[in-house]
């Protein structure tokens, strides 16, 4: 009955604007969760939507998009991947405007503040600069029209419940704007007319705004780049298919075969969709799918897949599956869910604010009442004081700029290790790992096949001219690594003459008048050659992972040659260094079992995932998970983005395909392993580092919340200490900057 039930729901997507942060998002998970009929809904900040699953007969689509906009959010239908990437465009630009403007009024308050200090008196300031109507004139549109985002965001915490760095950033700002404008109508109100004017605060809530809107401004570019995965991974299907319909070729649009249509696939073409060979034979390059370097035969009764690229032979394909259902498509699906899925990390400011701003409110309040009707009856100057006092000091400065000065000055040190981090949450999620999952081609190995042992009974230098000769006319990987061989070791190649390319065995050709097979151990059997002598050698080389071909020579066997996806020579080292910090290291690959278990011999990875496809490795991924393991996973392939996006964080390595660096979290620039431990590194170091600038932060005000309830901290002693928290959290996150792993 349950089954039933579920089978029944459908799945709803909105996008969602008007979010600020992770508070945000969960807000509107609680109020569409609240609905009748809504059995689960995920909002993704990264994505900006909201992926529901909910019965169709109990609420609907509309409801939903009332309800996100009754909680103070945009909600529409999801948008096409091009209105939704201009939609983005637009957003940075005004956001670029925005800090821009912010910045040119913040700087002339700064200058001001300046003058103010007694070791700066050298400095020269404008007078109009310390005129109170100026610095008003300025610090108003920084705070009403830069700040009235913060102020919406906090309406709309507070009115639900709640409090975020949108309550702590407009209350702090706000007390700093409106007690300096209080100063400035009393100044005026009595008439002053000295040069200087009184000590005032527009200068904070300035500055805090235009850093906080720089925060935003890199989020927000950070988040632009989610959807580029999608799009990579519908590139690669075939855009047309040449079916045969009624006895006659047709080349249609690809959205237009159906299961049960006969597609012709030339050599060089992609597969249009998922199918069975019913006539010819070739090798197709499924890279993007399995992780594979090498081709794999095909012929007739052998499936095939969508997007995959015929090499060398011409094919007849009946399709199976079209459409929705192709394993191209299940990819995107997996990838899609994958990333709406996931729920962003809850910041840390925002997790103590939640206590944070109660209690500074409170405090304030009661500061107030105490001098007003105990300390200094009546005297409502005093008690303002005593809460404005109060208030400066707690500004979440110092508590605003702990995380992204740690996260910006930690991340700007790991890209120039080689390291991007695509975000703070996951620079900040990284620590956790406790399981690192390896991708085996194109990560642990080097991707591309070479040659790597010759074994002749002719003179080595005449074997590898005939035989480079004979592989010269090829196409195929592994011809082409065995001409790259032999040219390598000195091998001068003439031209060959009668070449003939046999699907699925080898090659024959005839070099300098002796013709040459070079091929499998079923070619030479065909014709008549004896090579059992050099069957054991095959046997130890292929249980080594490498792939064999046998030549012979007018008629005789001469000898073998060997070809492998050689490791890369730092991924041993790299391992050790991985698994020296605790973290147990996974290999996980499409390749069958014998290769994967001598790759990983080679590099001392104990535990092997082998002949996995991409649907099975998000699997794995989520079976780890599933026994409590933080899990990294690190891939280069189309076959890997599924796992990319399900890992709790995926890295990249930065020399592989496009879609498995935009699926990622993290992507290792160098294709170098050892990235993997500088980012699990530094992001321990960048989390130390943010705990010592949230104890600082919040020592502050627990020092000088009390001082300043009693009536000791002037407004301007408060905010020069909380000047001084700022400083001293942004200087402990430059120490990040020097930051040297120990790999």
């Amino acid at each position: 009955m349950q089954a039933m039930e579920e089978s029944a729901l459908r799945q709803a997507t909105l996008q969602v604007t008007g979010m600020t942060c992770a508070a945000c998002a969960s807000r509107i998970e609680k109020g569409l969760g609240k609905l009748p009929g809504v059995r689960s809904a995920a909002v993704n900040l990264a994505t900006e939507t909201a992926r529901v699953s909910y019965a169709p007969g109990e609420v609907s689509v509309e409801a939903m998009r009332s309800r996100v906009e009754k909680l103070g959010y945009g909600a529409s239908p999801v948008e096409e991947a091009g209105d939704a990437q201009a939609r983005r465009t637009e957003e940075l630009r005004r956001q670029r405007v925005k800090l821009a403007a912010s910045a040119a009024l913040s700087l002339p308050l700064l200058w001001a503040m300046a003058g103010h200090f007694s070791f700066t008196s050298w400095m020269w300031v404008p007078s109009l600069f310390m005129q109170p109507w100026f610095q008003l004139l300025l610090a108003t549109p920084v705070q009403f029209l830069v700040g009235g985002a913060f102020y919406v965001g906090a309406y709309k915490a507070l009115r639900n419940g709640s409090a975020n760095m949108d309550v702590l950033v407009a209350l702090g700002t706000s007390a700093a704007y409106f007690y300096s404008l209080y100063l400035t109508v009393v100044w005026y109100a009595e008439g002053a007319i000295a040069r200087h004017g009184p000590a005032l605060y527009y200068e904070t809530s300035a500055a805090l705004l235009t850093l906080v809107v720089l925060g935003k401004l890199l989020e927000a570019q950070a988040k632009g780049r989610t959807s580029a995965a999608i799009r990579s991974l519908l590139g690669l299907q075939a855009k047309t298919a040449l079916v045969v319909r009624g006895g006659e070729e047709r080349l249609l649009p690809v959205e237009e075969v159906v299961v049960g249509d006969v597609a012709i696939v030339r050599p060089g073409a992609k597969i249009p969709v998922d199918g069975v060979v019913i006539e010819g034979a070739s090798a197709v390059d499924e890279s993007m799918l399995t992780g594979e370097s090498l081709p794999v035969e095909k012929r007739p009764g052998d499936l095939v897949v969508g997007a995959t690229m015929n090499k060398n032979g011409l094919l007849r394909v009946r399709a199976t599956k079209v459409g929705k259902d192709t394993a191209l498509a299940h990819i995107v699906n997996i990838v899609e869910e994958a990333q709406g899925s996931k729920a962003p990390i809850q910041r840390v400011a925002d997790r103590i604010s939640g206590v944070f701003v109660p209690i500074v409110a409170a405090a304030a309040a009661v500061a107030f009442a105490a001098w007003y009707f105990v300390f200094a009856p009546g005297d409502a100057a005093a008690a303002l004081n005593a809460s404005i006092a109060i208030l400066v000091i707690a500004c979440p400065c110092a508590l605003g700029l702990a995380t992204p000065t740690s996260i910006m000055a930690g991340s700007g040190r790991a890209a120039e290790l080689g390291v991007l981090f695509k975000g703070g949450e996951h620079l900040e999620a990284t620590h956790r790992l406790d399981t690192i999952v390896l991708d085996k081609t194109g990560t642990v190995t080097k991707g591309k096949p070479e040659l790597t042992d010759v074994r002749s009974e002719l003179d080595p230098r005449v074997f590898l001219r005939l035989v480079g000769a004979a592989e010269s006319g090829s196409e195929h990987p592994i011809a082409k690594s065995i001409v790259a061989g032999a040219k390598t070791a000195g091998a001068t190649l003439p031209k060959a003459s009668s070449f003939e390319a046999i699907p699925g065995a080898g090659v024959a050709a005839v070099v300098e008048g002796r013709r040459v097979l070079v091929g499998t151990k079923r070619l030479l059997e065909a014709e008549g050659i004896d090579a059992r002598r050099a069957y054991d050698a095959v046997r130890r080389l292929e249980e080594a992972g490498k792939t064999v071909m046998l030549a012979a020579v007018d008629g005789r066997y001469a000898g073998l040659l060997a070809v492998a996806d050689a490791v890369k020579p730092t991924s041993k080292a790299a391992i050790a260094r991985l698994r020296a910090m605790g973290l147990e290291v996974v290999m996980m690959t499409g390749d069958n079992e014998r290769a994967a278990r001598a790759i990983a011999a080679q590099v001392g990875i104990e535990r092997v995932f082998a002949e996995t496809r991409p649907e099975g490795k998000a699997a794995e991924i989520r079976r780890l998970q599933a026994e409590g393991r933080k899990v990294g996973m690190v891939g280069d392939g189309m076959n890997d983005a599924p796992a990319l996006a399900v890992a709790d964080i995926g890295m990249a390595v930065g020399t592989g395909a496009d879609v498995a660096i935009e699926a990622a979290d993290v992507t290792l620039m160098r294709g170098d392993l050892a990235g993997i431990a500088d980012a699990i590194e530094l992001s321990r170091r960048t989390m130390r580092n943010i705990r010592q600038n949230l104890f600082w932060a919040l020592a502050y005000n627990a020092l000088g919340i009390p001082i300043a309830a009693v009536g000791l901290l002037a407004p301007w002693v408060a905010g020069a200490a909380m000047a001084l928290s700022s400083v001293s959290v942004v200087l402990n996150a430059l120490r990040l900057q020097k930051a040297k792993p120990e790999g």
